[in-house]
């Protein structure tokens, strides 16, 4: 194995946005970005991206910017997104992104907040959101709209992404331009990304320049030689740093990424862009196991047999390699039978050349890392928040272990503290929260970032994640909870889409389950359970029956305490509509314990019936 670098190779370049027009100059004519408009996989070279951002900054120009004022990004993903960031950035100003789910008094908040002078739009739900708070963000002057189709009032403070390129395009003020560069510094302000408030009022987290580039180095030393031949693509919203900081990256690298605006289609689209490499969420590969799992249980008993002989046949042969050990001759033939019949197939759903796909954001089930793996996918499963950039921690390429979170980033320094939070320092770690000097002064210690997570250390260096210290949860027997563990090995189970565990204060654990529907409706067809509607099914004796030999299946190995006693069915997902998860799908504990206390005192007894679930 190629030793990490102990030295970072920390790029120099005082700006981000001159470094991409370095990669301007370097790649020229090959393709930097794709996104789908009429059905086709519309391209921009890199040179074209240059010009695009040229026109754009120029046009900030021409609006007045000065510098480090904040833009703010209301949008679904497209390449309009990027081009408006590193237009941003061109001309030392700041780049501020807003989930595009985000209700109108989010937007305005964030907008008012970093006191945003232009707001650009990405279709007619963000336009009409950002109508309707324009009144009450004095700093807005202008509303740009990517989308051409967008319906829009007339006003005199509002235009189309073309007219705005169009006004930079007629602008000579290139000199200015450069002469904002000439004065950059890696210390600028780069960004600020909201935290999704699962607790409170969001946070704009301050990152800088250096904070990218450190990370850039921090990355080309641990992964496995992502490069210019690399295809990413784009899907989770680029308001998440996760998301934010790859595409940084997959730029730095040169690699060719494609924009998909619609999360909902990441199954269908990811087949057909065949990326190589991508970040995501556990919540897709959860997505993916369930949907394997789910045809195979209608398959015949000799299908079902070649299945878990192929995954099991895969894990061996797979499992050496990582450890750098030789695959014996016998087995080596076997798993080439195993991958041409069955393992192939599978990696086909993700369109079948994927080299690795980094994975953060949320607990992933050891049992679906480990089935990935087997099937021939690295998911190179790391940890961090927004404080710190995205990754603090990640597998190495090889020796790891399965369910960890890996080890810190080369550069990186984490350590637990005597409460067991896990504590950070290093170049990836922000600067602060904007405007927040008291909360920022709370999350720190002699220089060290507290992640206000709790974790621990492996034998061989590797972190382990146990809970988030504000979702710990103690029983009235004063047992503690670690509810994510719990989420985590029920959410496993392809026939659940949605789990939370509730146990702060009560006698035993109990859940509130969604049901993965699609699964459970084609199980009770096969079982000729009758159901009206998705609410009958879930009061169904049978299906509750079902649900709870899984359950109890799944949690054999927990404490008896930490055992799900009680559980609910419900028979509609959280959604972040309803506030009930955040964008980044975590749940908000506090408002689903409020919204359900009724469901959730019956299952204590609390004057409705005993699991009416």
């Amino acid at each position: 194995m190629k030793p990490e670098a102990t030295t970072l190779q920390i790029s120099k370049t005082p700006n981000y946005a001159i470094l991409i027009h370095e990669r301007v100059n370097k790649y020229g004519d090959k393709v930097a970005l794709r996104a789908k408009k009429n059905d086709q996989w519309e391209a921009i070279t890199w040179r074209e991206l240059g010009d695009k951002v040229n026109c754009a900054a120029k046009a900030l120009l021409e609006m007045g910017l000065e510098e480090t004022q904040m833009i703010s990004v209301f949008s679904q993903n497209k390449p309009e997104c990027t081009i408006s960031d590193i237009a941003a950035l061109s001309i030392r100003c700041v780049p501020v992104f807003i989930y595009p789910t985000n209700t109108a008094s989010q937007a305005e908040y964030i907008v008012n907040d970093c006191e945003a002078q232009i707001i650009f739009v990405g279709d007619q739900e963000q336009y009409d959101k950002a109508i309707s708070i324009f009144k009450s963000a004095p700093s807005l002057k202008k509303i740009i709209a990517f989308n051409p189709g967008i319906k829009m009032q007339g006003n005199d403070f509002e235009m189309y992404f073309e007219e705005f390129l169009g006004i930079g395009k007629k602008s000579d003020k290139d000199a200015q331009i450069k002469d904002r560069l000439s004065r950059a510094s890696q210390e600028d302000l780069l960004t600020l990304i909201y935290t999704s408030g699962t607790t409170g009022t969001p946070k704009g987290v301050i990152l800088t320049h250096a904070n990218i580039f450190f990370q850039a180095a921090a990355h080309d030393a641990r992964l496995l030689n992502p490069n210019e031949n690399d295809v990413s693509l784009c899907f989770l919203p680029l308001s998440h740093i996760f998301e934010r900081t790859w595409t940084y990256y997959a730029l730095y690298k040169g690699m060719e990424i494609y924009y998909l605006d619609d999360p909902k289609k990441i199954i269908d689209v990811i087949k057909e862009v065949r990326p190589t490499i991508m970040c995501a969420v556990p919540r897709i590969y959860e997505k993916i196991y369930a949907a394997v799992f789910n045809a195979l249980d209608s398959a015949p008993p000799l299908k079902k047999k070649l299945f878990k002989w192929a995954v099991k046949t895969g894990a061996a042969a797979n499992n050496l390699k990582k450890d750098e050990l030789p695959v014996p001759l016998g087995l080596k033939i076997k798993h080439r039978i195993a991958d041409k019949l069955v393992l192939s197939k599978i990696r086909d759903l993700v369109g079948g050349r994927i080299r690795f796909m980094p994975c953060a954001g949320a607990p992933l089930s050891q049992e679906i890392e480990e089935f990935f793996y087997a099937v021939g996918i690295f998911v190179w499963y790391g940890y961090g928040l927004s404080e710190t950039t995205a990754t603090s921690t990640c597998h190495p390429p090889y020796h790891f272990k399965f369910g960890l979170v890996g080890t810190p980033l080369p550069g990186v320094q984490v350590k637990i503290a005597p409460n067991g939070e896990i504590l950070v320092k290093g170049g990836n770690v922000m600067k602060g929260y904007y405007k927040k000097p008291k909360e920022t002064a709370e999350v720190f210690e002699d220089g060290w970032f507290k992640t206000g997570d709790i974790g621990e250390f492996d034998a061989n260096g590797e972190l382990r994640i146990t809970d988030r210290i504000k979702d710990l949860m103690k029983t009235s027997g004063g047992k503690y909870i670690a509810p994510q563990l719990i989420e985590s090995l029920i959410g496993a189970d392809h026939f659940v889409e949605q789990v939370v565990v509730i146990g702060d204060n009560k006698k035993f654990v109990a859940a509130l389950i969604v049901p993965s529907f699609e699964a459970l409706e084609e199980y009770a067809r096969n079982q000729n359970i009758p159901f009206k509607s998705r609410f009958e099914l879930v009061k169904h004796p049978d299906i509750v029956e079902f649900y709870r030999k899984r359950i109890d299946e799944r949690s054999r190995n927990l404490a008896g305490f930490e055992k799900i006693k009680e559980f609910t069915l419900l028979p509609e997902e959280l959604t972040v509509d309803r506030n009930e998860i955040t964008p980044t799908m975590k749940i908000k504990r506090k408002v689903v314990a409020e919204k359900f206390n009724d469901v959730i005192d019956g299952m204590y007894g609390g004057g409705m019936p005993k699991r009416q679930n």
